[in-house]
């Protein structure tokens, strides 16, 4: 892939290739900590992390995606493998491992300090963002 618009000339849509890798880098922080959770312990909230790698799985397909095209997240089959403490860095890493029509399959990792603390799967689909945002905007309404 080469361009950020995943359209070819006819309008036909292109996938990001398998390989693809996205990276995040972040400090925990206090607001991160499980104790915001409902849990007392002063470390990263899981779903803190799960979010990170929805992140990292952006960031792999980002240029990928058209202007008119957004990636919503639709899975996670992950295990939150350590504790790691405020203060520390943790970085995760999300990789295309395969596309099924507009679903995209991530391995995800996670690392701190001390070593892994992530590893699983993510799974993200291709969605026409004008229609996502209609979907949404039906549902506000109805609420």
């Amino acid at each position: 892939m080469s361009t950020a618009n995943t359209r070819t000339a006819t309008g036909a849509e292109t996938m990001p290739a398998t390989g693809r890798e996205g990276t995040v880098e972040h400090r925990v922080g206090a607001a991160d900590a499980a104790s915001n959770w409902g849990n007392d312990l002063p470390v990263l909230a899981t779903p803190v992390l799960l979010w990170l790698s929805e992140i990292a799985a952006m960031r792999a397909v980002e240029r990928d995606v058209a202007d008119d095209q957004m990636t919503v997240g639709v899975g996670h089959s992950s295990t939150h493998l350590a504790p790691t403490p405020v203060d520390d860095l943790v970085t995760v890493t999300a990789r295309l491992d395969g596309v099924d029509g507009r679903v995209m399959s991530f391995t995800v990792t996670g690392h701190d300090g001390a070593g892994k603390i992530l590893e699983g799967t993510h799974t993200r689909a291709l969605v026409d963002r004008r229609r996502f945002q209609e979907g949404l905007d039906r549902r506000t309404r109805a609420s």
